[in-house]
């Protein structure tokens, strides 16, 4: 990714072309890094996003709505309490450096006047956010760094807010073709694009890259084979031409992902597209991928801790079945207290063994019993039956923690799959609730518990006008079977994998088939092997499909059904329902 500062300048102008002079209207930090900003301009309202990400800084123009946290941070309300309704006036960025200045005229507390400045550094490891006041004070910033972090550049609360260094390079809007001619004569790198890197400032390594590549032929071209002046002079018309006429261009992989982005043809990796605007490019490159891991890192600690269960109860079933096969040994335990029985006459107290023809062998070959010498003969049989019976019963109880230990298994593997597929708070609330309720997480003790709307399953509308239901995690797939389903309506899963449960809402109407290879698309789509093709997915009317007895939520058992083959591409899903979601979409 190339979010360099030339690609930050390319940015601004289209954020300055869109906002200056408007409002904030709202603020919101939906994560710890990422600030968004509500702007009402006059040909209606946009999304100003800042991502201080170490990873994956930039600021934007965006359409994603992400979830936001129900109680706001501290730097939010700061930045609600300084910022709102008031104008966005300037912006302003440093030469050749990834840092925004955004002026906005406010009012201070008494009603007077006063302009505040929000200042972005997106530079890597140091990236921040920066709130200062009329004098250039930092009322606040978004990642704080005390004197012992960097005696150079604090950023605390009360300190003055200090410029980055200035970067001391050729800046390449100011550079001719004479500039470049003098670079690459000077000693340096001799691979042509790390002496771009090393004497340009402001570009990125992509960039430099793209450069030698226009300019010789290669990206790895050397300097010292080529022709200095010849050189210059197409380094000059290509940072001419692209650094004064960016546009937002992208390498796709071959679903559609973006891979690389720059201000210029990027035609390293082959065949590169035109993005609609740098915000949108932007939105596509980061929006998904952020939510994801967002959620990934929210949801951690409660899938470590279902990770654990699932591994100590497949040890503790290891261990169950090991007995288990121990146990059908048993028959001989038996036998051996028949022979003893049958032999008490030759066996005296004090005994450790006794030897014995074995009626139970064909021929009659003797048979060494172990005897305990503190027992009586009648005892020592006694005692062979008694193990004999103990064994019997622990095949039965073995057999039936072993059941259970299965089911148990496979419910938590698919908390596990509910867990990878969440996409919103509400979701992940829903299944640490699930599980606190079944005894496998605590209850957060002296935790205020924020009152959350119920989220209703998510809904899609087939070709031929069909309502179709989604479960998004077990309970919500037992409420939409056994009471929100009617007993004709049409049921679908995934067959013998976890998985949502899918409705068709049919109203009393037999649904086309049309509908139903739809319904058993977002089935195969919705599981555990979402990712394959040809998944098979079962079909039957809802009455079918019954709670299984003591089972945990999700589980059902159903006999009559078809199987119809399905694939779930995403396109495919995409193109052929229209999502109505309710809340933010969400898989289980």
């Amino acid at each position: 990714m190339a979010f360099d500062a030339f690609f930050l300048t390319a940015v601004l102008d289209e954020v300055r072309a869109r906002c200056i002079g408007a409002r904030v209207d709202k603020i919101h930090q939906p994560s710890r890094d990422t600030v968004i900003i509500h702007l009402r301009c006059r040909e209606g309202r946009e999304r100003l996003l800042f991502a201080a990400n170490p990873t994956a800084p930039r600021l934007h123009l965006t359409a994603a709505s992400p979830e936001n946290p129900a109680e706001p941070p501290m730097f939010c309300m700061l930045l609600r309490k300084h910022l709102l309704g008031a104008r966005l006036t300037e912006i302003t960025q440093p030469p050749m450096e990834r840092a925004a200045t955004f002026t906005f005229d406010c009012t201070d507390e008494m009603g007077f006047p006063v302009q505040k400045r929000l200042v972005a550094e997106l530079m890597g490891r140091t990236c921040n956010l920066y709130l200062l006041s009329p004098e250039g004070r930092i009322l606040d910033c978004l990642r704080r760094v005390g004197l012992d972090e960097s005696a150079k550049r604090p950023a605390l609360p009360g300190l003055m807010y200090q410029q980055p260094e200035k970067v001391a390079k050729q800046n390449p809007l100011e550079a001719d073709s004479e500039c470049y001619v003098n670079l690459l004569k000077a000693p340096g790198a001799d691979i042509l694009s790390d002496r771009l890197m090393d004497g340009l400032g402001g570009l990125s390594p992509l960039v430099c890259r793209e450069a030698a590549l226009y300019a010789a032929g290669s990206t790895d071209a050397r300097v010292s084979s080529l022709d200095a002046d010849t050189m210059g002079e197409k380094l000059a018309l290509f940072f001419h031409e692209h650094l004064n006429h960016p546009a937002p261009y992208f390498y796709a992989l071959s679903d559609g992902t973006p891979k690389q982005y720059a201000f210029c043809p990027i035609r390293e990796y082959g065949e590169c597209r035109r993005g609609e605007s740098f915000g949108a490019l932007l939105d596509s490159c980061y929006t998904l991928r952020d939510q994801k891991d967002a959620m990934r890192q929210k949801g951690q600690a409660v899938r470590k801790t279902v990770q654990n269960l699932c591994t100590r109860l497949t040890r503790k079933m290891a261990v169950q079945q090991k007995e288990l096969e121990a146990t059908y040994d048993r028959e001989r335990l038996r036998q051996l207290g028949d022979i003893l029985t049958a032999n008490l006459h030759r066996i005296a107290k004090g005994q450790t063994a006794v030897s014995c023809e074995d009626f139970y062998d064909e021929d009659m070959k003797t048979v060494e019993i172990p005897l305990s010498p503190t027992l009586s003969p009648q005892q020592n049989a006694a005692k062979y039956y008694k193990d004999y019976a103990r064994m019997k019963n622990a095949e039965k109880e073995l057999t039936h923690q072993l059941t259970l230990g299965r089911t148990e298994l496979s419910y938590l593997q698919s908390v596990l799959e509910e867990l990878n597929r969440a996409g919103t708070d509400a979701e992940l609330e829903e299944i640490r609730r699930e599980l606190q309720e079944g005894g496998y997480l605590r209850a957060d003790a002296g935790k205020k518990r924020i009152r959350q709307a119920k989220l209703p399953p998510m809904r899609f509308e087939s070709t031929d006008g069909f309502p179709i239901y989604v479960g998004r995690n077990n309970r919500q797939n037992d409420e939409l079977t056994f009471r929100l389903a009617r007993k004709d309506d049409i049921w679908c899963h995934a067959s013998k994998v976890h998985g949502s449960h899918v409705i068709i809402s049919c109203g009393g109407a037999m649904p086309p088939d049309n509908t139903v290879t739809q319904a058993a698309q977002l089935a195969a789509y919705y599981a555990e092997t979402g990712g394959g093709q040809n998944i098979p997915v079962d079909v039957t009317p809802v009455k079918q499909v019954k709670k299984l007895p003591g089972g945990k939520p999700g589980m059902v058992i159903y006999h009559t059904y078809r199987t119809v083959i399905a694939n779930p591409y995403p396109d495919i899903v995409v193109d052929t329902l229209n999502a109505e979601k309710s809340g933010g979409a969400g898989n289980t």
